[in-house]
């Protein structure tokens, strides 16, 4: 008897269940088996939607990671694996936790969706290389005009035992005219306003550090101890600004910190980035007009990303510490993505090639830095689930391999890391007003 096979994929969940449904000719009774296995789908489907069961394959990707890196002697390639131990093997849990629950089928593309972004990229693409950015990328990122005091709107706030400024400007940024995703960028009204919360030591110039967030954050409570901002200020005597990234935090148009920025339209992280470029520079040069006697950049995770683009781009920066970043965002796209939506994205010519170029503009890799290699330091983490540790490793290779910090952590055990806060305060150690001093407190 003729049979039609017919693939088919639970589409709910953040690792698609494939499977092979046999349908009986027209008029023939469905078999046994065949409701078995639609019941298997509607369980599929149901587990899938479920936050407890998708951070529950944290348990076996731990196990795989840990497994791995005994067998190989490895965590990436060219990359030794460190010491194995309860305390790593955790964190890595911890982070594949994470990045199950983010990966929520709410959040998934819809199959009309790819049509949409493969012709926002590819238009792009054309735009880029028409107008020579994709040969020359620092040429797509414009001056921006200067900040003055005058155009500044200043409030008090407390938070995490620290006081602070919180200021807000027109940001005034808006994509190269007739840019794909330019509409829909700017239709996000909250972005319009910049906005950063300021450390300041009373007297005169002080050194600056620029502490840039990661993803999901952009509040003072998260900030403040995810930056280490009280030991910058207090300790190393620092003046801090944390400037707030596009679409995050007060700036944001969903519920969930920098949703829309790291969405599948793809256009918008683009815009993103190079947003977050044009503000930071606005507010480098209005410190740098205060007398300050030295300005840094310091980000972690997507804030790393940020900075590290900014060190090939703003001149005069005196240091830069990129910690856990991230450096290749479709890249990064590709390999978090369940399987089903990596073979649509690259059925519609999204991920491999099209998007790469696009994001040649704002790639960290795309440029040189502009600040003394002996000024250049990364920090990253051996069992780092987010970001990978390859990203970091092609950042260090970018940079003339500079000094960096192996802990043996994942992505979110840098804030618990003595190591990794010793080798922040020994980087910019020389820069603050305590100097060698403050490296020893700890």
């Amino acid at each position: 008897m003729a049979e039609l096979g017919l693939n088919t994929a639970v589409d709910d969940g953040p690792q698609a269940v494939h499977l092979e449904v046999i349908s009986n000719v027209p008029g023939t009774p469905a078999s046994p088996f065949d409701h078995v296995k639609e019941g298997y789908r509607s369980v599929a489907r149901f587990l899938t939607r479920r936050a407890l069961f998708r951070a529950a394959r944290a348990v076996p990707r731990t196990l795989h990671f840990v497994g791995s890196a005994l067998s190989s002697g490895k965590v990436a390639e060219s990359l030794p694996a460190p010491r194995m131990s309860l305390g790593l093997a955790a964190q890595v849990a911890m982070d594949e936790a994470l990045l199950a629950m983010a990966l929520t089928p709410r959040r998934f593309p819809r199959r009309a969706d790819y049509a949409s972004v493969s012709s926002e990229l590819a238009n792009a693409e054309a735009m880029h290389d028409q107008r020579g950015w994709l040969a020359d990328p620092r040429s797509y990122h414009r001056t921006p005009p200067l900040l003055s005091n005058v155009g500044v709107t200043t409030s008090r706030g407390w938070a995490m035992g620290l006081g602070y400024a919180r200021m807000n400007w027109q940001s005034g940024f808006a994509p190269h005219p007739g840019e794909p995703g330019e509409e829909r960028w700017m239709g996000f009204e909250p972005n319009h306003t910049a906005s950063a919360v300021v450390l300041r030591h009373p007297g005169g110039p002080r050194p600056w550090v620029i502490a840039v967030h990661g993803f999901c954050m952009g509040f003072p409570f998260m900030d403040f101890p995810g930056l280490q901002a009280a030991r910058l200020h207090r300790e190393l005597g620092f003046n801090v600004a944390l400037p707030v990234l596009p679409l995050h935090g007060p700036r944001r148009v969903t519920r969930v910190s920098g949703e829309a920025l790291l969405s599948f339209d793809l256009m918008n992280a683009v815009h993103g980035l190079t947003q977050a470029v044009w503000d930071i520079r606005r507010l480098i040069h209005m410190i740098r007009e205060e007398g300050a006697t030295s300005v840094s950049l310091y980000g972690i995770s997507l804030g790393a990303y940020v900075v590290s683009l900014l060190s090939g781009i703003e001149d005069g920066v005196d240091a830069v510490v990129a910690g856990i970043p991230v450096t290749d965002f479709p890249g990064l796209f590709h390999r978090h993505s369940p399987h089903h939506l990596q073979e649509r994205a690259i059925e519609h010519r999204i991920i491999g090639g099209v998007a790469e170029n696009v994001y040649r503009v704002v790639s960290p890799m795309s440029f040189e830095a502009r600040v003394p290699k002996d000024r250049r330091f990364i920090f990253a983490g051996y069992g780092d689930r987010l970001a990978m540790p390859e990203q970091a490793q092609r950042l260090w290779e970018h940079w003339d391999q500079p000094s960096i910090s192996w802990y043996p952590g994942s992505h979110v055990g840098y804030m618990w890391s003595k190591q990794v806060s010793e080798f922040l305060a020994c980087s910019l150690g020389e820069l603050s007003t305590a100097g060698g001093s403050a490296l020893a407190g700890g």
